[in-house]
């Protein structure tokens, strides 16, 4: 028998709404060796924490496309591994896999059918990209703005970016640029981000939320006024985004990051000004789900994978490694501790 770590849910938060590392707790189990029909034995190399699994700590997610984690069951989330032994007919021994629903565990036994086969080759043996530029983030990112931010060649276009250099904004003002916007002005939360996001991404300019004054800010940086917004955070900062919006313009509704830990339903509601404001300048804003746009993922993906690969678009990360530093990881990246995609490295 194998001997395992894994990661369990041991509480959900409390009623001020704040994960904290203690929500989550490692435990030891063993694994039994014999393989039934269809299953995989897989080795965990990388796994993600992001902002949606905040929700799976609910008893409820308030959303029909992901259940809530179970207290005292294993946690699992995005993650990618090899194939160390296989009974399944789509997986061979040293594949390398990834899945939406990767256990937190060193090693686990898995149906081979939940697993997708990945080419390293694809992103220079950084297997961790499968997890966010290349993987689920870049999906988001990707196709959020081309489905929902109607950004043209040629049109003069400012888009704006809130939580931009997390793991999903981080790409999304770069496709911004890459598909014709003139100006991509992101928002985060410290001056090191901002660095970050004007000199290795390319963002024309950047706001420190915590340390600006962001409705100033932007008419500074955005003097056309703002035509798209890829939305991530909601809040106090969208109201001052969605205030200084061109007519016909559009916002992005990807997440909602400053709301999540409050009982508030999803999309959380706008004030009665800030919605006349979309009204009266028809702002579109519609939530994005990327669940919806699977049968784009396999092109998209391989679009991802070549601008990763030429350097159009850059890839930021925030590796800790091991499995018993999950808890703290992920509540560092509720609070922004992370630039771009956090990352656990479980083993090598």
């Amino acid at each position: 028998r194998m001997q395992v770590q894994k990661v369990v849910l041991n509480s959900r938060p409390g009623n001020d709404g704040a994960p904290v590392p203690g929500n989550f707790r490692l435990e030891e189990t063993t694994l039994a060796p014999d393989l039934k029909d269809g299953e995989v034995l897989v080795r965990t190399l990388c796994l993600s924490v992001d902002p949606y699994m905040r929700c799976r700590m609910n008893e409820d997610t308030g959303v029909d496309y992901v259940t809530p984690w179970q207290l005292s069951e294993c946690v699992d989330g995005g993650g990618v591994g090899v194939v160390e032994s296989s009974l399944c007919s789509t997986c061979s021994e040293g594949d390398v896999v990834t899945s939406f629903n990767w256990p937190w565990q060193t090693n686990a036994v898995v149906k081979g059918s939940a697993l997708q086969k990945v080419d390293p080759q694809m992103v220079d043996g950084r297997l961790s990209y499968f997890l966010g530029a290349v993987g689920i983030t870049g999906l988001t990112a990707l196709l959020g703005v081309r489905e929902k931010g109607n950004v043209t060649k040629g049109a003069n276009q400012t888009m704006v970016v809130s939580g931009a250099a997390g793991a999903c904004g981080s790409v999304a003002g770069q496709i911004g640029r890459l598909d014709g916007c003139v100006r991509v002005v992101g928002i985060c939360g410290s001056d090191e981000k901002c660095k970050a996001l004007v000199d290795e991404l390319g963002f024309s300019a950047a706001i420190n939320y915590r340390r600006e004054d962001v409705p100033t800010r932007l008419k500074e940086c955005c003097p056309d006024g703002i035509d798209v917004y890829f939305d991530n955070v909601g809040g106090a900062i969208s109201d001052a985004v969605i205030t200084q919006m061109n007519a016909d313009s559009h916002v992005v509704l990807c997440g909602q990051i400053s709301q999540y830990n409050k009982d508030v339903p999803y999309p959380p509601p706008l004030s009665d000004e800030i919605t006349e404001t979309l009204r009266r300048r028809n702002v579109t804003r519609e939530r994005f789900t990327v669940l919806n746009y699977m049968n784009k993922a396999e092109a998209s993906l391989c679009e991802l994978g070549q601008l990763v690969q030429s350097g159009q678009i850059n890839v930021l990360e925030t590796v800790v490694n091991g499995i018993e530093n999950m808890g703290d990881a992920f509540c560092s990246m509720m609070t922004g501790g992370n630039i771009g995609k956090q990352i656990i490295k479980i083993s090598e």
